[in-house]
């Protein structure tokens, strides 16, 4: 999520020159048995998987300290802390502290940074501290009260600077939002503040939103952001109701699978169309919004706007993504993208997707090969047709000091932890 704190222990203990006795029943857990069914996710070959730690609450992202601890952010309120004290893998201490929704958390230069819907925070932090010695400061304040895609990630760069995402509280721009037949606004003035990703000074106090950096706009919603290989990366959740809101122009299955979920890799004054325009997932092609005049057909300003590095199936709405620097996993994942999809609700009549984290491997800052699923099975039920009878649904991702990967989700606040056994 963050990239920070996922380098390998070892070029840990070359920076501190040791590590403290408390940290120590974490590092001995490196490979601890799995369970036996995977903790009821399918994982590719040679892989397997333990529940470390289950009834959190809704679990978003995650970020890992680098004696093992995992603290995770927790939309319903507050972050908890967790820690193995007997070494067996299974997270027994547990503190929860703070009581604000909390999406978007990571480690930068000796503080714990959170992102609310309305703020971003962070607390002074040691070395194998579980719970703050005293109340945070605020870095960001006063980000927009929104109705919606108010959830935020965060990350940072090597030159000190923090991003985050400020969603769009629509769907397409409309005056009246999501209703039948009504025409987005041109121009859209939701973009003025809202609808990119913003950059600010990581270790100045009280910033305001005007006080941060624009560098990115066109995006509806994007918790999924991470720093890498000198630039930001983002997985931006698309559009709905194509036909419930534009009958006439698209059915259902055109609804249920056009709409990309699309990956972009970001730079400073980059357009990546919202409102206006629509990436196919079918067709790999942008297409003109009909609430700006398009059919599915139509191309009209779309050529003008950055397109998708990669592209997701339509509705899987992702929510994390984070690049591996491990060793554990085999060479093929090295520097390759983990993306974790909360999974779908606006699919019907046919069955919600999703619900999955996907591998995208990447060489020289670009994907170089197509994706794949790598772990599978959270939804429980094969033809899901309401989300909230799923038995999970993924919303977090955090590498472990071994290379190991955690993987947090909101239904009940599970998270796993996947091992590679050859």
């Amino acid at each position: 999520m963050t990239g920070m704190f996922r380098r390998s222990i070892y070029g840990l203990i070359a920076a501190s020159g040791c590590l403290l006795a408390a940290s120590l029943p974490a590092l001995a857990a490196a490979s601890p048995p799995c369970d036996s069914d995977n903790g009821g996710i399918k994982l590719p070959p040679g892989f397997c998987a333990l529940v470390v730690a289950n009834n959190l609450g809704e679990a978003r992202h995650a970020v890992v300290a680098p004696n093992g601890d995992l603290f995770v952010a927790l939309q319903n309120g507050g972050i908890v802390s967790l820690h193995d004290s007997t070494g067996n893998g299974h997270f027994d201490v547990k503190n929860h502290f703070g009581d604000q929704s909390v999406t978007g958390i990571g480690f930068h230069d000796g503080y714990l940074y959170f992102a609310t819907p309305v703020s971003v925070q962070r607390y002074k932090w040691s070395p194998g501290q579980l719970k703050p010695s005293g109340p945070p400061e605020t870095v960001v304040t006063g980000l927009p009260v929104q109705h919606e895609h108010e959830d935020k990630g965060l990350t940072f760069d090597q030159h000190e600077h923090l991003y985050i995402n400020v969603g769009a509280p629509s769907n397409a721009c409309q005056s009246r939002d999501r209703q039948p037949g009504v025409p987005g606004m041109d121009p859209c003035p939701i973009l003025e503040k809202h609808g990119g990703a913003w950059r600010f000074d990581a270790d100045k106090l009280g910033q305001t939103q005007d006080q941060g950096v624009r560098i990115a706009t066109g995006l509806r919603q994007f918790p999924a952001l991470t720093w890498h290989d000198g630039a930001l990366y983002i997985v931006m959740n698309n559009r709905d109701q194509l036909d419930t809101l534009w009958p006439k122009s698209f059915n259902a299955e055109e609804n249920a699978t056009w709409p990309a979920e699309p990956m972009y890799r970001a730079a400073m004054g980059d357009n990546f169309g919202w409102p206006f325009c629509v990436f196919n997932y079918t067709t790999g092609k942008e297409f003109l919004s009909p609430e700006y005049g398009g059919d599915g057909k139509k191309v009209g300003r779309c050529g003008q706007y950055k397109l998708p590095i990669v592209a997701f199936p339509a509705h899987w709405a992702p929510v994390d993504v984070m690049f591996y620097s491990g060793q554990m996993f085999p060479a093929k994942y090295r520097g390759g993208a983990f993306i974790a999809f909360h999974g779908s609700w606006n699919r019907a009549p046919l069955p919600m997707a999703g619900y999955n984290v996907v591998f995208q491997p990447f060489a020289d800052g670009m994907p170089s090969g197509k994706w794949e699923v790598f772990a599978h099975g959270f939804k429980g039920v094969e033809k899901l047709m309401e989300p909230n009878d799923a038995a999970a649904r993924p919303d977090g991702l955090a590498q472990a000091p071994d290379g190991s990967l955690y993987i947090t989700e909101s239904q009940h606040g599970k998270v796993w932890r996947v091992l590679y056994r050859q």
